[in-house]
C-alpha cells in the first residue's frame, strides 16, 4: 500500500474543543473534516497519521478505524471479531491490548465486551496456526493498542496509533495538587485567539501549564517533541524515515518576540512551574515570580489574561468570595485593555467577579462540568464602551462559535457507508449486510466522509446517551526500542537545552547559541 493512500481517521478530545481541534486538522491538511461530539473525523494517508500525533494539540489520542459491522449480542460479537483477518495488523510475535468504551442496552459491561474480542482476537491466531499459537495480552507496554467502540449495535474497531494520550506532552516532572489537562489549557488559550502577538499573562499559574502551552503555541513548537514514544512505532507498516523528516520539520518554528508572565501565591508552586518549563526549555519566553494577585498594581499593555483559580474544590481559599472579588477588581484596575478567559466551577464566585462576560462556554476540566468566560475589560463605563459602536458579542471578543453540526446517518444509511469503505462481516449474515473485509477491498483513494460519531441516529433506542463512560488510559511504555534509538544518532535538538538538560529526542540542525 502506498503511503500517500488516504483513510479515515478519528482525533479525540474533550467536549468543548472540537471545532478547536478541527481547524489544527485543517491547518495540517487533513481533508473531509467533520467535528462531533467530542471527537473530529478526517482523511489524510500515513504522513498525516504521524503529523497529527505530532502537531494536534488539542487531541487526546489519534484513531484508525479498521473494522466495523453490527453485533446484536456477545456472541455475535464473537463471532464477527473472529472473522476480520487479523494478520493484517498483529504477529504470533506481538502482544495487544484492548481499550473498549461501551454506550450500549445490550452491551452494559465494557469488561465482558473487552474479554469477548480478546477471545475471538486469540482464538483466529490459535484456529489458523495451531491451539498454542497467539500473540500475547498485555495490560500495558502492549505492541498494537486496539479501541472497541460500540453504540448501539454499532461496533468499531480502531488501532489507536498514539499510546499515552497526548495530554502527557512529557514535559511535566513535577506537578501541583490539581494541575489543568495539558490539552485543555492549550485549548483554551487557542479559543482565546493568542497566537504569540501581545503579552500572555496567567496571575495564579499553580504549575505552569498556561504557561508552557502558551510557549509552544506562540514558538511553532510541536508538542509532541518532548515524547518518547508513540503506538504507531510498533505496527507492522511504520516508516521510520517518514517519521523522522516529520520529527525534525523545523518550518514553523519562530523566535516568540512578546513576553509571558507567569505568578502564584505559592512559592512550593511556583517552585514546581520553574522544573516543568526548565524541562520544557522555553524559559527564556517567561517570566516567572512569586506574587499573590492581590499585589498586582500594572501589566504589561493589550494582553491576553488566562488563568484557573482555585474552585474551592481539591484546592481552595479561606475567603473564596473574596478571592473572586479580588480578582475582579483587578481585572477592572490593572488589567485596562485586555481580554481575560477564567475558567470556573461555581456560579456564585463568577457573581463574585462583578463584570459581564461576552463568552460563556461549558467545557470540563476532569470529572468536573465548569464554564469557560472571557471578559473584555474597556475603558470607562459600559455606556460609553457601546456609544463607540462596540459590543461584547459582536466579534470584539475572541471566543469562537459553534457552527451547526452535520446531519447524523440514519441505520440503513450506516450500514451502506460501512460496506462502501469496506468494513462488515460475512455475506451470508443478512442482518448486518455487510461484505467480508480485507486490506485489498478498500479500493486506492476511495473517500471516507462520515464521522464515526454520526453513524449514531439522532432518536429511538440506538441513540447517544448523555453521558458516556470515560475513556480508559493505557499507557505504553517510556523507553525507546534499540533500533529506533539508532536511528537518531547524531541528530541533535532544535531547542537550546536549559541548564541540566531537556528530555526529548535528539532532532537536527541544532546550534549552541
Amino acid at each position: 500500500m502506498e503511503d500517500n493512500f488516504k483513510f479515515e481517521m478519528v482525533a479525540k478530545t474533550f467536549h468543548g474543543l472540537e471545532d478547536v481541534l478541527a481547524e489544527e486538522l485543517r491547518g495540517l491538511g487533513a481533508i473531509n473534516v467533520e467535528p462531533g461530539r467530542r471527537m473530529v473525523s478526517f482523511e489524510g494517508d500515513k504522513a498525516m497519521l504521524y503529523r497529527a500525533n505530532m502537531c494536534c494539540r488539542t487531541a487526546l489520542r489519534i484513531l484508525k478505524p479498521i473494522y466495523k459491522f453490527v453485533a446484536h449480542d456477545a456472541d455475535d460479537l464473537y463471532e464477527m471479531v473472529k472473522e476480520f483477518d487479523w494478520t493484517q495488523v498483529l504477529s504470533l510475535d506481538k502482544t495487544f491490548s484492548l481499550d473498549t468504551v461501551s454506550n450500549s442496552d445490550e452491551f452494559t459491561h465494557s469488561r465482558y465486551v473487552t474479554y469477548r474480542v480478546k477471545d475471538a482476537i486469540v482464538d483466529f491466531f490459535k484456529d489458523r496456526f495451531g491451539a498454542d499459537k497467539r500473540p500475547g495480552v498485555r495490560l500495558q507496554d502492549a505492541d498494537v493498542m486496539i479501541n472497541v467502540h460500540i453504540s448501539g449495535e454499532r461496533v468499531t474497531l480502531s488501532l489507536d496509533s498514539s499510546g499515552e494520550s497526548l495530554h502527557k506532552r512529557g514535559y511535566r516532572v513535577a506537578q501541583t495538587e490539581a494541575p489543568i489537562n495539558e490539552v485543555l489549557a492549550a485549548g483554551i488559550i487557542l479559543k482565546s485567539g493568542w497566537r504569540g502577538d501581545c503579552p500572555f499573562v496567567d496571575p495564579m499559574c499553580g504549575s505552569g501549564t498556561f504557561l508552557i502551552e502558551a510557549a509552544l503555541i506562540g514558538a511553532g513548537i510541536m508538542p509532541g517533541i518532548y515524547r518518547k514514544k508513540f503506538a504507531f512505532e510498533s505496527w507492522k507498516d511504520f516508516d521510520a524515515e517518514l517519521f523522522d523528516s516529520i520529527y525534525n520539520d523545523e518550518s514553523g518554528e519562530k523566535e516568540l518576540k512578546q513576553c509571558i508572565y507567569g505568578c502564584d501565591i505559592s512559592p512550593k508552586a511556583v517552585a514546581i512551574a520553574e522544573k516543568n518549563i526548565k524541562q520544557a526549555g522555553v524559559g527564556k519566553y517567561i517570566n516567572l515570580k512569586v506574587r499573590p494577585i492581590s499585589q498586582w498594581e500594572e501589566a504589561p499593555e493589550d494582553g491576553i489574561l488566562v488563568t484557573n483559580p482555585p474552585y474551592g474544590e481539591r484546592i481552595g481559599s479561606e475567603d473564596m468570595e473574596g478571592l473572586y472579588r479580588t480578582i475582579g477588581t483587578k481585572l477592572k484596575r490593572v488589567f485596562t485593555g485586555y481580554h481575560a478567559w477564567i475558567i470556573g466551577y461555581r456560579e456564585e464566585y463568577f457573581n463574585c467577579i462583578g463584570l459581564s462576560p461576552s463568552v460563556k462556554e461549558t467545557i470540563y476540566n476532569g470529572a468536573l462540568e465548569c464554564e469557560l468566560r472571557e471578559y473584555i475589560i474597556f475603558d470607562g463605563d459600559y455606556e460609553s464602551f457601546r456609544k463607540s459602536g462596540r459590543s461584547l458579542r459582536d466579534g470584539e471578543g475572541r471566543g469562537e462559535r459553534k457552527p451547526k453540526g452535520p446531519r447524523r446517518m440514519t441505520d440503513e444509511e450506516w450500514k451502506r457507508d460501512a460496506r462502501k469503505k469496506g468494513f462488515g462481516g460475512k455475506e451470508s449474515r443478512a442482518e448486518s449486510g455487510f461484505r467480508k473485509h480485507s486490506g485489498n477491498d478498500v479500493r486506492r483513494g476511495e473517500r471516507h466522509n462520515r464521522l464515526e460519531d454520526n453513524y449514531r441516529p439522532k432518536k429511538g433506542r440506538f441513540a447517544q446517551r448523555e453521558q458516556e463512560q470515560p475513556e480508559s488510559e493505557n499507557p505504553l511504555a517510556r523507553r525507546r526500542s534499540e533500533s529506533a534509538l539508532n536511528q537518531l544518532i547524531g541528530k541533535q535538538p532544535s531547542l537550546p537545552p536549559a541548564e541540566g538538560g531537556v528530555m526529548m529526542r535528539s532532532r537536527k540542525g541544532w546550534k549552541k547559541k
